[in-house]
């Protein structure tokens, strides 16, 4: 427990406390702004910081990373548990408190059971489509507030459709508040990313507010915050709530895995640290769980506030720690936030969503494969204007086809000889590899299995036919080859036939243990014979081949 704090030294209390201001002065405005997008009480956002803070510093390994509310998780739960509840309800707060619960067992479960590799099913196209498609539900949920416009519901297109409709009731005052705060957060970004540019945009629209009087003005404000203590325990429990829940805690834990994941990876490379990230999904975890207890709603680690700690020098999960502490010092003084313009934190997150709309990722996505960048593009598309799970589901179940697809059709690389070596290399890839007259050598270096049996069989009769001098002996380089399963045995077998018809010999070049089990199950090694199993091509063609005396 603690481990980023054994072994702690005094030279290190500065550049954390230092850091701790850093990630505080960013988490405050980011952790309202994400509970506004959780549909959520402002106030837990604050509470959902301290949990994954605290937690994750006490079960996590990596020393950096900051978890709390994050804006990648906050629309898909508030989209999916809108359908079981009118947003804002006590009904909605209880089942995002139920949600939390059990994607944190989820993740904590993964962690344990060291599952991570289930995050490996989104692909990077998947990723980059998911986060373009999580960022216009951000932009299309943040337009009202920004417009100052009355607040929209239902699908992507429906609240576009609104907000166009009414674009002649635009607030003046919430636009231009709105623009102002973004024009900081991006002119601090570029300036220094340490710079609190959301936080100064915070304080200086919610003094215009309060001294011009612009409520009055129609500029729609945060209002009074509920910041007693948090309300403890899960509420309204039933088998009926946890059943409908669970689908979408499947996909949230499923990106929180993924994302946590990621960062854990990316700036333990970054800091030449290293960390257990099945310690890191228990943090994580825990804070979920926690979070759900103390009525707020699900976590995630943060590349952003990861990367403020990294950039601020903070060296143990005491920044965290003393973050989440300053946050909850400052709960009973949440009541000087009301005067925060609703179009402030559609601001900042709007800015956020732009951090997450990687267009360089997807124009590189395109140079390199049409179809992966089909992927994404149907990935963004169903997650912005269908649904998250729906999303996640169609892109992974495309890539498999994909993969299915690529690995039916693998290519058989006929072999030639390196002059003045006993190396033989495709002919495709090595100018100076001769194919010798009367052999067919073939590297076929995948699993022989169902989906490619007759790829593989019209491959070869294929090379046959096109070989140089009719081929007396036909080499298999099974290099590759882990498996042979009963159908591919059976593609094998009818090769064999052929050959026997034309009185052609063969051998099997370099076959791995489990390939010579699936030949030794079908027959197929019993027929081929053990003495035509050879540890290379070059000695199967010497020792069988036309020139040889064996021949």
């Amino acid at each position: 427990m603690f481990s980023s704090l054994q072994g702690y030294r005094r030279a290190w209390i500065t550049a954390d406390l230092l850091a701790a201001v850093t990630l505080l002065v960013i988490a405050v405005p980011e952790q309202l702004a994400t509970s506004r997008l959780a549909g959520m009480p402002p106030i837990t956002g604050f509470y959902a910081f301290a949990a994954g803070s605290f937690l994750f510093a006490l079960l996590g390994s990596n020393p950096q990373m900051s978890v709390g509310a994050d804006s990648t998780i906050a629309p898909l739960f508030a989209v999916g548990i809108a359908r079981l509840a009118p947003a804002g309800s006590v009904h909605y707060v209880d089942l995002v408190g139920i949600l939390a619960v059990m994607v944190g067992v989820l993740v904590a479960m993964i962690g344990l059971l060291r599952l991570g590799w289930i995050a490996e099913l989104l692909s990077a196209p998947i990723i980059t489509g998911f986060l373009a498609g999580v960022a216009v539900i951000i932009v299309v949920h943040q337009l009202p507030d920004l417009f100052g416009l009355p607040g929209a519901s239902g699908s992507t297109v429906h609240r576009i459709t609104l907000v166009v409709t009414h674009l002649g009731d635009t607030n003046g005052w919430a636009l231009g508040i709105g623009a102002a705060v973004f024009a900081i957060v991006v002119a601090a970004e570029r300036i220094d990313r340490r710079l609190p540019g959301a936080l100064v945009g915070l304080i200086g629209s919610t003094v215009a507010v309060g001294a011009l009087g612009l409520h009055a003005h129609g500029v729609t404000i945060l209002g009074t915050l509920a910041h007693g203590a948090p309300r403890l325990g899960l509420f309204d429990v039933s088998w009926s709530a946890i059943g409908s829940v669970a689908p979408l805690a499947g996909v949230v834990a499923l990106v929180v895995v993924s994302q946590s994941a990621a960062t854990t990876r990316a700036f333990a490379d970054e800091g030449h640290y290293e960390v257990d990230v099945g310690r890191d999904f228990v943090g994580v975890g825990a804070g979920n769980i926690v979070a759900g207890l103390v009525g707020s709603f699900p976590v995630n680690a943060s590349p952003a506030r990861t990367a403020a700690v990294a950039s601020a020098a903070g060296r143990t999960q005491l920044t965290g720690l003393g973050a989440a502490a300053a946050v909850l010092v400052l709960v009973p003084a949440a009541g000087l936030l009301k005067d925060v313009p609703l179009a402030t934190l559609a601001a900042v997150l709007i800015f956020v969503a732009t951090r997450i709309f990687h267009v360089r990722d997807l124009v590189a996505i395109a140079r390199f494969d049409r179809f992966e960048l089909g992927l994404a593009v149907v990935t963004l598309l169903t997650v912005a204007l269908v649904g998250v799970e729906q999303g996640i589901g169609v892109a992974v179940g495309l890539a498999i086809l994909d993969r299915t697809r690529l690995s039916a059709r693998p290519q058989l690389h006929v072999l030639g000889r390196i002059p003045d070596t006993t190396s033989w290399a495709p002919l495709s890839s090595n100018v100076a590899a001769a194919q010798v007259p009367s052999v067919l050598a073939v590297l076929f270096a995948t699993p022989l299995w169902y989906a490619n049996a007759v790829h593989f069989r019209a491959q070869l009769t294929d090379s046959l036919a096109r070989a140089l001098g009719t081929p007396r002996l036909v080499v298999l380089d099974a290099l590759g080859m882990s498996d042979v399963d009963y159908t591919g045995s059976r593609a094998l077998s009818a090769v064999l036939d052929e050959l026997d018809r034309d009185h052609t010999a063969f051998a099997v070049a370099r076959a791995g243990e489990h390939a010579r089990q699936g030949l030794r199950r079908s027959g197929l090694l019993a027929r081929i014979g053990e003495d035509h199993l050879f540890p290379s091509v070059d000695e199967a063609v010497r020792t069988l081949g036309p020139k040889s005396p064996g021949s």
